[in-house]
């Protein structure tokens, strides 16, 4: 839901803000007002197409924030958007709210954000498909393309639809991923052939050598060792002497004391028990601290002795332990910078040498899989087909209830599903919304029957229906109530009312029997001065709606029979979605 919409310097409006509640909000105003820059606004916001020419004029840029709520949003939508704030790396605000903005430069540059991090607008795009959706005239015009019309068929369906479709997309790229692989094994036999070749030379010739992780440092290590073996057995043995005694260590002192010589230890040792003994509480903490400390010189010895152990004897030949080196190095140089790259390469070699066996019983293999993969493909569709066929009878039907009461009673929706004659993204099927004038009438495509009067009670029936089973999400409709009246204007503002239970529904609209149910009413006002037009939003109390809606009839605000009229309009409208 959109909780807080900021807009600065975007058309005629230098900055505005303004809250949004649940339910129904109507957005009104003059002609010219800048109704559509806030439907701009929200558009950038979706991640539409950034137009310069929409900065105000004079301004360097253009802002426009928005907040949003995943409160109340259905749970799979929600997980969705905190996927995409976790990977822009955005943050909710203190009130578990996201905060997207978009900045538009007069210069034509564009910048986004979501939950305080620079994101593409694309992200923004990702956001908006969960959280907003915005209906409009050009919106229309996409509810005319096929891709469009098989994606609301599925959206009815919901969970009958998802896992089949889910099913046929994971069968579909099995199945496209071996037909490729047959196709280049079959046209690019030689060179394959040839790569084989040289896969298989490089795989013998580093399982030759044999190495094993990390060899490549140990070997580097235990040479630098042997070529340096007195000097470190000195240094260690003379530190473990200091630390031990000559006497501890034994022959490995090499003479370097008395054997009764006491060693740091054994002196701090003593040290310890003289200040433990004397009975006073500072010494005694003094002696704890030497304790400390003769811990740590024991950890020490330990290591010491450890490492004279660990040093090569100087029986070991350097001379082999070089060209092992030698033989690594080799490797090293040619496949990767170090030995766990070279095996990770030989086992990525490994798994490409399986891709290009181009043998007649590998073709043969291979083929036969493709052809399996693609009865699967097809049973997969045929499921799909078949569900889509009676989802289409439901959605026709249930449109077709929804129109009659938009003032077109003797309009039927047709949905046909038929084969498409491929494995397409969504399946093997067309489907094609059509529109039957009066029963008996051929059902015609929605673009050459329907006015855009008709055409916005259709895409308002659909997203009726579509939308029972959505809940928490902002619909935003733009002028959809254009070219229509009477009557049809009531069915439309009752539907949007009702669309309103389980979505936050903003509706710009130059209607007052629309706007008259709303639960919330917005007001842009313009004041026109000499160096141009200033807008602005603001919410209306319930006598200044009045006014507004008297405007709406024809301009009646200036008369008490306007407001009576407006009045009882408004009250009609508020009782009759109470009932």
């Amino acid at each position: 839901m959109l909780t807080e919409l900021t807009i600065r310097d975007l058309g005629v409006i230098p900055e505005s803000t303004v809250e949004f509640s649940p339910g129904l909000t109507v957005l009104t105003g003059e002609t010219g007002a800048g109704k559509t820059m806030v439907v701009t606004g929200l558009r950038l916001l979706s991640g539409g197409r950034a137009d310069a020419g929409r900065v105000r004029t004079g301004a360097e840029k253009a802002l426009v924030e928005g907040r949003v709520s995943t409160e109340d949003l259905a749970g799979p939508l929600a997980d969705d958007v905190d996927a995409i704030l976790r990977e822009c790396g955005g943050e909710r605000d203190e009130n578990d709210e996201i905060l997207l903005a978009r900045q538009v430069s007069a210069k034509g540059r564009s910048r986004a954000w979501i939950g305080g991090r620079g994101t593409p607008a694309s992200s923004l795009a990702d956001i908006a498909g969960a959280v907003l959706a915005i209906h409009g005239q050009n919106d229309q015009l996409r509810l005319l393309g096929g891709g469009e019309q098989i994606a609301a068929l599925d959206r009815l369906g919901g969970e009958r639809v998802a896992p089949l479709l889910s099913a046929y997309k994971d069968v579909r790229s099995q199945w496209r991923a071996a037909a490729k692989d047959l196709e280049e094994r079959t046209s690019k036999r030689r060179e394959m052939a040839m790569r084989a070749d040289q896969l298989t030379f490089a795989l013998e010739e580093i399982d030759a050598v044999d190495p094993e992780p990390g060899e490549d440092a140990e070997l580097a290590e235990t040479i630098r060792r042997m070529q340096d073996l007195d000097g470190l057995r000195e240094a260690a043995t003379v530190a473990w002497g200091a630390i031990d005694g000559p006497g501890a260590i034994g022959a490995a002192a090499g003479g370097l004391g008395a054997d009764d010589e006491e060693g740091a230890a054994d002196l701090l040792g003593r040290a310890q028990h003289a200040l433990a003994a004397s009975g006073d509480s500072e010494l005694t903490d003094l002696a704890d601290r030497i304790g400390e400390i003769t811990s740590g010189l024991t950890d020490v010895s330990a290591g010491l002795g450890a490492f004279l152990e660990s040093l090569p004897e100087e029986t070991e030949s350097l001379d082999g332990l070089l060209a092992r080196q030698a033989e690594i190095r080799n490797l090293t140089r040619k496949y990767a910078p170090d030995i766990d790259g070279v095996l990770a390469w030989r086992d990525k070699a490994r798994r490409k040498l399986g891709t290009l066996d181009v043998s007649g019983e590998a073709l043969e293999k291979l083929a036969a899989d493709v052809a399996a993969l693609e009865k699967k493909v097809r049973a997969a569709a045929k499921k799909l087909t078949k569900i889509r066929t009676a989802l289409a009878a439901e959605l026709g039907e249930r449109v077709t209830a929804e129109l009659k009461g938009l003032a077109m009673p003797m309009t039927s929706l047709v949905v046909e599903v038929s084969e498409a004659g491929s494995f397409g993204p969504s399946g093997a099927d067309d489907v094609s919304f059509l529109l039957s004038a009066h029963k008996g009438a051929e059902p015609r495509p929605l673009a050459g029957s329907a006015s855009g009067g008709e055409l916005s009670r259709v895409m308002l029936a659909l997203e009726v229906v579509l939308a029972e089973g959505d809940g928490g999400r902002t619909l935003v409709f733009d002028e959809v109530d254009a070219g229509v009246g009477g009557r049809a204007a009531v069915e439309i503002g009752r539907r949007l009312a009702r669309l309103a239970e389980r979505n936050q529904v903003i509706v710009v609209t130059h209607l007052p029997q629309v706007a008259a149910y709303a639960d919330t009413h917005l007001h842009v006002a313009k004041d026109v001065a000499e160096d141009g037009v200033v807008s602005g939003v603001g919410a209306l109390d319930r006598d200044r709606r009045i006014e507004e809606l008297a405007r709406m009839m024809a301009g009646l605000d200036g008369t008490e029979s306007g407001r009576a009229h407006a009045t009882d309009l408004l009250e009609k409208a508020q009782a009759d979605r109470r009932k």
